[in-house]
């Protein structure tokens, strides 16, 4: 006995509709997608980062900076540190002081001779006693005023080597953070530009993804616009395509949208002609 099976066939517009429709998949999905215009990319360095980056690894700038100034202070310390803060007037100082002393001592010794003469004993005995004794102590003070000098002078030089040893660890403090601020503040600045060369980076490629998803964005409605007129039923379609995608995202998403095309339509297919 002859099976008798009967087909419930779709109007012919909408077989014209689902043919085009695959046509359209065949040819989409025949060739890869172009993922390389729509890549993730990174902002280079701008100029003012990379100067900050030069200054901040070279040496003596932002790598010992502070090397220079301690080595000074080191040359300002020890038992020679004083050596370049003496005056160099200091002996002239010294030995018009000295022969100035010397004229008043002369001048003492001729008064002892006046007063030998006058009292009748010039040329004594009292007389030699009393030069040698004014001698003594005129040598005495001479030395005690020359090593005050000397003193005066060392103590002086002394003062000025310790502020000088103070500034120049001052200076060492100092001149690394004001590299600092500079490295930072052009840091800053680089930054802002890299931000905005990044976002602009982002935007092109968030043109060029939406440029590559179209056609399929385009196919998906027109599948599910297909599918609602062989239904009758209204359908709603929803985009496949969402702001910034991670690049995992638009591997999966490039996988996922001809997967469901295909397997949608195969579906349809098989429903509207009766197969199992």
């Amino acid at each position: 006995m002859a099976v008798q099976q009967t087909q419930m066939l779709p109007p012919q517009y909408v077989e014209d509709l689902q043919k085009d429709l695959g046509t359209q998949l065949t040819a989409l999905t025949a060739a890869p997608l172009a993922t390389d215009k729509f890549a993730p990319k990174v902002a280079g360095m701008d100029q003012a980062q990379q100067d900050a980056y030069t200054m901040a690894t070279t040496q003596g700038q932002g790598i010992g900076a502070f090397q220079p100034y301690i080595t000074q202070a080191g040359a300002y310390s020890g038992p020679t540190g004083y050596q370049p803060f003496m005056s160099p007037y200091q002996q002239d100082v010294i030995d018009a002081t000295l022969a100035e002393y010397d004229t008043q001592a002369a001048a003492g010794l001729a008064g002892i001779g006046q007063q030998a003469a006058m009292s009748g004993n010039l040329g004594g005995g009292r007389e030699g006693v009393l030069r040698a004794q004014y001698q003594n102590k005129s040598d005495m003070n001479r030395a005690l005023l020359q090593s005050g000098l000397l003193q005066q002078g060392f103590t002086q030089a002394n003062q000025l080597a310790n502020q000088a040893f103070g500034q120049q660890q001052a200076l060492a403090q100092q001149v690394p953070g004001l590299y600092g601020q500079d490295i930072g503040t052009l840091g800053s600045a680089g930054a802002i530009q890299q931000a905005q060369e990044q976002a602009q980076l982002d935007a092109t490629r968030e043109q060029n993804r939406l440029r590559a998803y179209e056609p399929y964005e385009r196919l998906g409605f027109q599948q599910t616009g297909v599918a609602s007129i062989a239904s009758g039923a209204p359908g709603q379609y929803q985009s496949m395509v969402t702001p910034n995608p991670t690049p995992l995202q638009n591997a999966l998403g490039i996988a996922g949208v001809a997967g469901g095309l295909m397997t949608g339509y195969g579906d349809y297919l098989r429903g509207s002609k009766g197969i199992a």
